[in-house]
């Protein structure tokens, strides 16, 4: 039987099936579920033990901020009027100014730096994106730069990125709106710190955003008190509102500028709007944060993953390591499991692949690799979105499918061609073909080279094993990061097959060997 059967047919095993006896006994009886609405509608629910990722619904709501929402369901409310009260409210609670409820952390970047742009002026607010004679450049540190400071770039503003103090006071001047951070080590403590940057910024008037989006808010606030004028904060993640809600605090005059661009203010910033029912929501989970025993939520994140690990320990070739959070980011542990491959011979990805298909549906992180097919010889679980008795259940799938490994993949057949040399690639997304090329060297069953889309040249890798093509590449360019996995078969001159492009989705390719026109 091949590998990829033995896949396949270890992914369609009910749990149940999946999971020995002897683990089986360990396991808590089953929690009785009300039928789901996902199953009503085609869409299957799953296990989250990746943690507050948004793809996949990122955390539970509290069921304070249910009961909130509901009650703000049942009264209507002047909005700008309720977004006065919250926001006195949000200051009391976080040692600020001010605070807004905005339509998520990404939400709460745009509109930051909208009303560092026009300073609330609303000839200027219509003008976005052309921002003639206006304040128009963003300065970064290259430590910054992710997909993330795409809600600054959304205003139309220019990103200036900096990588040292020089070329930080280089790039200050009268166009610079504001300065945006990444949260993190770097900005704590390295050259480009916060309290670095405020030395400069502050005698220029020149705002500062932090982006704290997967941390917890503190009294008095970190940020605040080493020099930003404004903190993000995602409400889906650890602070459990509201997931398509967040938080932006910080100076009263620019969260009024900021607030101005978001809805229900007509606009660039009008499809920002966020509800009554969620802006209530979201205050409640800001108040439950000062509330909640954080040091019990910890203590319990740990030991479901100490009793997975305890679970898991006994399989050979197996390495489990619980990591515990550095900082104040993502403040929940992990556990890594890694194998030996000589003993174990999936991919990281083939379990990914089998615990994603399964019943129930599992999600796992990639040890590190959320955005491209996990190369390594490891998963990653966290614990801190499971309900209870979903760690057993969790482990012992883990345990059904690294206990029977299946045996070692064959070799690649010969390549059947030399694809050496320039390629003309078609590739159709979902509402345009786009035309890229591949430029191939070939070395056997291994190809690299480059790959030429869009956003320009990058490296790629890939292999053939006789007719049958894999090409991998990856881009990290201002911010933006865009993985390609291209998968398909050659027929003499041509190839042609399928493109994963990770959270994009897919898409379909043919490509043609280039024909070089003598003059």
């Amino acid at each position: 039987m091949k590998r990829r059967d033995v896949i396949k047919s270890l992914a369609i095993l009910p749990v149940s099936a999946a999971i020995p006896q002897s683990v089986n006994a360990a396991m808590s009886p089953p929690v009785p579920k009300r039928k789901s609405v996902y199953e009503a509608i085609g869409v299957k629910p799953l296990i989250n033990a990746r943690g507050t990722v948004t793809v996949i619904g990122a955390s539970k709501v509290l069921p304070e901020v249910r009961t909130a929402m509901d009650a703000a369901i049942d009264e209507f409310v002047q909005i700008d009027e309720l977004m006065d009260g919250v926001g006195k409210r949000l200051g009391e609670l976080m040692g600020t100014e001010s605070g807004c409820v905005t339509a998520g952390a990404s939400a709460a970047i745009t509109a930051a730096t909208a009303g560092c742009v026009t300073g609330g002026d609303p000839d200027k607010i219509w003008m976005i994106p052309n921002l003639k004679g206006m304040k128009d450049e963003v300065v970064i540190t290259s430590y910054s730069r992710s997909a993330y400071d795409a809600g600054c770039k959304a205003v139309g503003v220019r990103m200036i990125q900096v990588s040292d103090i020089n070329e930080l006071q280089a790039a200050l001047g009268p166009r610079t709106a504001m300065v945006y951070l990444l949260s993190g080590a770097e900005s704590e403590d390295g050259p480009l710190s916060l309290r670095a940057i405020a030395s400069l910024t502050k005698p220029l008037g020149i705002p500062i955003l932090v982006d704290a989006a997967a941390e917890g808010p503190e009294n008095p606030n970190p940020h605040i008190v080493q020099g930003a004028d404004l903190v993000a904060y995602s409400g889906g993640k650890y602070l459990r509102g509201p997931q398509c809600a967040g938080l932006l605090i910080g100076r009263h005059d620019l969260i009024m500028a900021a607030r101005m661009n978001t809805g229900p203010h007509h606009g660039f910033g009008r499809g920002f709007k966020v509800g009554r029912e969620e802006v209530i929501g979201m205050l409640t989970a800001a108040e439950m944060w000062f509330k909640r025993d954080h040091a019990s939520e910890k203590k319990l994140w740990n030991t479901r993953l100490e009793r997975m690990a305890r679970h898991l320990q006994t399989i050979p070739g197996l390495n489990i390591l619980i990591k515990q959070p550095q900082g104040r980011s993502n403040p929940s542990p992990d556990m890594i499991v890694s194998w030996d491959p000589a003993r174990i011979s999936y991919s990281g990805q083939e379990v990914e692949d089998l615990l994603w298909n399964g019943t129930p549906r599992i999600a796992v992180g990639a040890a590190g690799s959320y955005f491209q097919p996990n190369q390594k010889n490891s998963i990653l679980v966290n614990s801190s979105q499971l309900s209870d008795g979903e760690a057993n259940i969790v482990a012992a799938y883990i345990a059904a499918i690294l206990s029977k490994p299946v045996g070692t993949a064959k070799e690649n057949a010969p390549a059947s061609a030399d694809l050496s040399g320039q390629w003309d690639v078609e590739t159709k997304f979902y509402a345009s073909t786009v035309y890229q090329t591949f430029m191939f060297e070939q070395s056997g069953n291994t190809l690299q080279g480059t790959y030429t889309g869009s956003l320009g040249p990058r490296d790629l890798t890939g292999s053939l094993s006789g007719g049958e093509i894999i090409i991998r590449s990856t881009i990290g360019l201002d911010g933006a990061r865009v993985h390609s996995f291209f998968t398909g078969k050659i027929s003499g001159d041509t190839m042609e097959g399928e493109l994963s492009v990770g959270e994009y989705g897919k898409a379909t390719w043919k490509a043609k060997r280039h024909i070089f026109k003598m003059k």
